[in-house]
């Protein structure tokens, strides 16, 4: 343990998207969404990027000192959001227009996404391929969950592989019970996690 944490600015941003891609290059989602992989090599940059934006813009990011993880976070206020939200739009937009699965993965996971109370939301976390297993995206997400339990504030999540959803639940976060079942694709799965401690 000891990590050491900063948070991104804007300097930060194609830091984040190269860590990102390399993370998600072979995501089972990813590979969804953009099944060839010369293709996904070419647009999944700007594809992460619509995310770093926006958390750049309305969270915040974390980045572990030496560049191996970053993660993305957004603060979610309770109730339902007013107008249909155009992120997923964004996505397609600007990563791959002919491809409607880039919009169709956000209006999905969206449909889903719990707005009865005020939550952390965790957006995207990833690992650079070469320093995964190493328990540096656990120490990254671990010190805003400690912020979490001292607020008495809940989190969530998308897990997008059985791999990934190990990892949260031994974080605290528990499976929704319903799937985000992506046509032809991989699950996902919604994860909530009450503050902890006391």
């Amino acid at each position: 343990m000891g990590l050491r944490i900063q948070r991104a600015e804007q300097r930060d941003r194609e830091l984040v998207v190269s860590v990102m891609e390399e993370a998600f290059h072979r995501d089972p989602v990813s590979g969804w969404v953009f099944p060839d992989e010369a293709h996904r090599r070419a647009v999944h940059g700007r594809f992460l990027g619509v995310f770093v934006d926006i958390a750049l813009a309305e969270g915040r990011i974390d980045i572990a000192e030496d560049g191996a993880a970053v993660a993305l976070w957004l603060p979610v206020p309770a109730g339902a959001p007013e107008g249909e939200d155009p992120t997923p739009a964004l996505m397609r937009r600007t990563a791959d227009p002919d491809n409607e699965r880039c919009e169709l993965v956000g209006r999905l996971t969206g449909a889903v996404h719990p707005h009865d109370r005020a939550h952390a939301y965790l957006l995207m976390i990833g690992v650079t391929p070469d320093r995964q297993g190493e328990g540096i995206g656990a120490e990254l997400i671990g010190t805003e969950l400690e912020r979490c339990d001292r607020e008495g504030l809940p989190a969530y999540l998308e897990a997008s592989s059985a791999r990934s959803r190990a990892l949260y639940e031994r974080l605290g976060f528990r499976f929704l019970g319903h799937a985000v079942d992506l046509p032809d694709g991989p699950p996902m799965y919604p994860m909530w996690r009450e503050p902890q401690g006391g």
